[in-house]
């Protein structure tokens, strides 16, 4: 290759992204989530989403096991939250959460939240590419995008 995992990183951050909290619960019922940028619409019919989670992520286990997961879309406040399921151990403690259809805890006061079924997961170099079928959402008429570009959080402010 005529460039290193540094510079491709770099590129890579060239390109805005929302930020979304995904969560699911295991088999014991216990909660995880992480902080994840790497979101896309897959499908419109059936509603198709993904997410891509790196295999060394200590959630893995749990959403390789679960039935099902949440895509919560986070507003320009919610930056702490994105810290905390990013690099905390503590990520549920005062989180308000609700359940829709698939059971998993989604997170309220975002912008948006898309309940998933398990659909399907392919391995994908150093990551795993999870798709699921969405089964409710939900979307909150107020608010901007938290939004991150080059390493930064960012928001939308264009006049």
């Amino acid at each position: 290759m005529a460039f290193n995992s540094d510079e491709f990183r770099k590129v890579l951050g060239s390109f805005a992204t929302g930020v979304t909290i995904v969560t699911t619960r295991d088999k014991k019922g216990i909660p995880h989530g992480l902080t994840a940028n790497s979101f896309s619409s897959v499908s419109l019919n059936p509603p198709l989403v993904l997410f891509c989670i790196d295999k060394r992520s200590n959630c893995l286990p749990a959403f390789q096991e679960s039935e099902g997961f949440a895509i919560n879309v986070l507003t320009d406040v919610q930056k702490d939250i994105s810290n905390r399921f990013a690099f905390s151990e503590e990520r549920w403690d005062g989180v308000k959460t609700k359940t829709l259809v698939t059971g998993v805890p989604v997170l309220e006061d975002c912008l948006a939240n898309l309940d998933c079924s398990m659909y399907a997961q392919h391995d994908a170099g150093d990551h795993i590419i999870v798709i699921g079928k969405v089964e409710d959402i939900q979307l909150k008429e107020e608010g901007d995008p938290l939004l991150y570009f080059r390493g930064m959080y960012r928001g939308v402010h264009i006049e």
